[in-house]
């Protein structure tokens, strides 16, 4: 069975104490041996027994090993002592931010309380006056921004008004262009052949002479015809061959 959970008090009895004493005695410096050899640690251990007997123990020397600890503790009272007052100072500012930070909440608070038409006893005339100015710079600010708001919002309705026009419009273009298919119209055989005929460098001559006869009164014929000028020159020539042909052939009839 295993050993019950001994409660941590003075042991009355004498010879139970001392044999106590002693079994955790060597307990105690046994651990400190081994955390010393496992951990590479300086250790050292100082026990005085209740009848002034001294039991030691020290890795590294108990001399070498005390006045290290002097060491350490002479150099680690001076930063000790400066983060203290570093400390109180810090300290020292934060109730000082605090108190002025409370200060301008119940400013804060006192002068919206005059805004809101409270607690107007103890002003005099001159502060009544900056009340008012304030007050009504305030309004002007507010309907200021509440004429932005509202043309603004006016902006807003326009442009969807806009953009419901533009889809609109792209439908009904889009409908028409589906009723009216685009036709590719050639052109004239004789717009063709005129565009083709003045390519050319040696057929410049009819053209003029044919020119200036439609300039002297055919012009108009010519329109209504249609009709190339090299082929109307043709057709001149022929009428006037004709008709001299019928003037001779009368001539000999006479």
């Amino acid at each position: 069975m295993g050993r019950g959970k001994i409660e941590i008090k003075r042991i009355e009895n004498a010879n139970s104490r001392q044999v106590t004493f002693s079994k955790r005695r060597a307990g105690l410096l046994k651990k400190a041996q081994e955390l010393a050899i496992l951990c590479d640690a300086e250790v050292a251990v100082i026990i005085f027994s209740n009848t002034g007997k001294l039991f030691e123990f020290s890795s590294s020397g108990m001399k070498h090993t005390l006045s290290r600890y002097n060491r350490c503790i002479e150099s680690s009272e001076t930063p000790i002592d400066g983060h203290k007052a570093e400390y109180l100072h810090l300290q020292k500012q934060e109730h000082e931010e605090v108190d002025n930070l409370r200060d301008e909440i119940t400013t804060l608070q006192m002068k919206q309380l005059q805004l809101l038409g409270k607690d107007l006893t103890g002003l005099g005339f001159k502060e009544l006056q900056n009340l008012e100015q304030q007050l009504n710079e305030g309004l002007l600010l507010v309907k200021e921004k509440k004429l932005l708001m509202e043309q603004l919002e006016q902006s807003r309705v326009q442009e969807q008004r806009a953009m419901l026009e533009n889809e609109t419009l792209r439908r009904q273009v889009s409908e028409l262009r589906c009723l009216f298919p685009p036709v590719d119209c050639p052109l004239p055989a004789y717009l063709e052949y005129c565009s083709l005929e003045k390519k050319k460098v040696g057929i410049r001559i009819p053209d003029v002479i044919c020119n200036s006869e439609i300039e002297r009164g055919d012009s108009d014929t010519t329109l209504h015809l249609g009709l190339p000028s090299h082929v109307y020159c043709k057709r001149k020539e022929a009428e006037r061959d004709t008709h001299s042909n019928d003037s001779r052939s009368q001539m000999g009839l006479l």
